[in-house]
């Protein structure tokens, strides 16, 4: 079983992370409100890279129960950003008062959570395909994928199997 320091850590980095570019992106909006659209399109793809990149490294590392680790991570991240969102904001920005974390805490934190469950499914499927260097067969699937590679030295050999 996963441990809960897999999935609190992950939940709290990301809820920093987005919480950090929301307050970012509304602070860029206020003293830049012509040209932010380039901006928070940059900043959205690199949320979404990090959450894809992280569950990817997850996979390659066969973290166990990893779907539950990122599902209950999304959640954290997602609540945890509207809070701390809501703080950066009413601190670095306009002065956001505790009227805003009612929705910050529904619409806010669902998109974060699907902003860091969809990509981690999506780096989770990636993480399938990188291989380890020098991994051996371990796994009757590790033996069949080895089988479907061609061998050094010239084509591959068929056996008949008995």
């Amino acid at each position: 079983m996963a441990s809960p320091s897999s999935w609190l850590l992950r939940g709290a980095v990301l809820a920093v992370v987005h919480a950090a570019a929301e307050t970012v992106r509304a602070d860029f909006g206020v003293h830049h409100p012509t040209s932010r659209t380039v901006f928070e399109a940059i900043m959205l793809g690199v949320l979404v890279a990090v959450a894809a990149c992280w569950a990817a490294v997850d996979t390659w590392q066969n973290l166990d129960q990893r779907g539950r680790v990122w599902l209950i991570s999304s959640l954290i991240a997602g609540w945890g950003a509207a809070v701390l969102g809501v703080i950066g904001k009413s601190i670095f920005v306009d002065q956001t008062g505790v009227s805003e974390l009612g929705t910050a805490l529904t619409g806010g934190a669902a998109f974060t959570a699907l902003l860091v469950l969809v990509p981690a499914g999506i780096g989770m499927l990636a993480g399938r395909w990188i291989r380890k260097p020098g991994r051996h067969a371990t796994t009757p699937e590790d033996a069949d994928a080895d089988e479907d590679e061609p061998q050094r030295g010239g084509p591959k050999r068929s056996t008949p199997r008995s």
